[in-house]
């Protein structure tokens, strides 16, 4: 029977898909029973390095009812970053592909706002927040819990029809609405491209990332100086790293996007190795104004580039 639940479900995910979002799934907001274990022994092997906030919150991490009271639906979003744009130099230091344009922190916060704006107007009064990688949410858990995708072997969660190149985002709600089906399904199978590939060896086994091992968060999360045994194995990426993404058989799927917002700005694509190796604090606040590429702050990228050239 077409019920209210089934039918304020389909108003929802067709406004996603206006909005931008490439992939909208629900799933019952309820305790991450599986992940508890994993997140655990996760961070007892310290595989979160200086990331220490990964420690906080555990149990809201886990329970969507702590961080919304009364919620009942976790509302999971995709947004496609990829591109087919690359740096003009292929000497120069390289910048992930999700950097390229504006930080999504805010495409999607806004995004986000006018989903709970059109379900408040259009089914009625909701409590609810906004979560884009900012707070205690397991976004790949809930994202595989809602039928988007299977996490793959290098621990990103990859879709059959678009591949890995996109953000997640939730919409946490106190409204009841229609669940579907868990992702079931591995399809990566026998295939070990990412761990190959990975330089650092931050892949230790399906599905297991020793974060502290990772280029992105050597080049972005980490504060201290960059260990001196990852010397010559970063492959001259100064933020961010795309590597176990662009080995994956499954991004030969991924198209490029449409936001008008992740499109390059300010040149960033231009600059050659020179002028990243020289580059000063003024022409950083200037190329990677409104960029995610900010989050490492002048002195952080500069750490990296010396990093790359010393």
């Amino acid at each position: 029977m077409y019920n209210n639940s089934t039918k304020n479900s389909n108003l929802i995910k067709q406004e996603a898909l206006r909005l931008g979002f490439i992939d909208c799934g629900i799933s019952k907001a309820e305790f991450l029973e599986n992940e508890a274990p994993r997140l655990e022994k996760w961070l007892k092997g310290n595989f979160h390095g200086e990331m220490k906030y990964m420690e906080n919150y555990f149990d809201k991490r886990l329970d969507p009812t702590l961080l919304v009271d009364d919620a009942k639906s976790v509302i999971s979003l995709s947004l496609n970053y990829y591109t087919d744009d690359k740096q003009s130099d292929p000497n120069a230091p390289k910048i992930s592909k999700y950097a390229f344009g504006q930080d999504y922190h805010a495409v999607i916060k806004d995004k986000l706002k006018e989903l709970l704006f059109f379900i408040e107007s259009n089914i009625g009064a909701v409590s609810g927040r906004a979560f884009v990688d900012s707070a205690p949410v397991l976004d790949r858990a809930w994202a595989k819990k809602s039928g988007i995708g299977w996490i793959g072997k290098n621990a990103n969660l990859i879709s059959k029809t678009n591949g890995s190149f996109f953000f997640l985002a939730e919409l946490i709600i106190d409204l009841e609405l229609d669940y579907d089906s868990p992702f079931q399904t591995d399809h990566c199978g026998t295939c070990t491209r990412c761990i190959d590939a990975c330089p650092t060896d931050a892949i230790l086994a399906p599905q297991v990332v020793d974060g502290s091992k990772c280029i992105s968060y050597l080049t972005i999360e980490l504060k201290n100086e960059i260990p001196a045994e990852f010397k010559n194995k970063m492959e001259n990426w100064m933020f961010g790293c795309d590597i176990c993404q662009d080995v994956c058989p499954w991004n030969r799927f991924s198209k490029a996007h449409d936001e008008d917002a992740f499109k390059p700005e300010n040149g960033i694509l231009d600059l050659n190795e020179k002028e990243i190796t020289e580059i000063t604090d003024e022409v950083f606040k200037k190329v990677f104004k409104g960029s995610a590429v900010k989050r490492t702050k002048f002195a952080g990228l500069k750490r990296n580039i010396d990093f790359l050239k010393s």
